[in-house]
C-alpha cells in the first residue's frame, strides 16, 4: 500500500477531499520525522512506537578487497508495533 492508496482509502471512507487528507497525512509524517530527528520517540497507542535505536560501533569485512573496516556507532529510526496490533497481524 502506498501513501496515495492510504489517502484514497481515507477520502472514500470519510468523504473528505483527497487534497485535505493528503495534507493531514503529510503533516503527520512531517511531525514523526521531526520528532525522530530531535531524538524524541513517537507513541501511537494501539498502533506502535517510532523510536531511535542506537547501533554500537562494529568491525566488518570488505569481501571484495579482503580488508577490515570499522562501522561507526550510529542511530537509526525503527518501528515497534503495539502488542495488540502485532497480535492481530499474527
Amino acid at each position: 500500500m502506498t501513501k496515495a492508496d492510504i489517502v484514497n482509502a481515507i477520502a472514500v471512507r470519510t468523504g473528505i477531499e483527497k487534497q485535505v487528507v493528503l495534507q493531514v497525512v503529510e503533516g503527520i509524517l512531517a511531525n514523526v520525522r521531526s520528532s525522530l530527528t530531535k531524538g524524541e520517540a513517537v507513541y501511537l497507542r494501539g498502533f506502535g512506537s517510532f523510536i531511535i535505536k542506537h547501533r554500537a560501533e562494529k568491525t566488518a569485512r570488505n569481501i571484495s578487497k579482503n580488508t577490515t573496516i570499522t562501522i561507526p556507532a550510529h542511530d537509526i529510526p525503527a518501528f515497534k508495533p503495539a502488542k495488540s496490533f502485532a497480535d492481530k497481524v499474527k
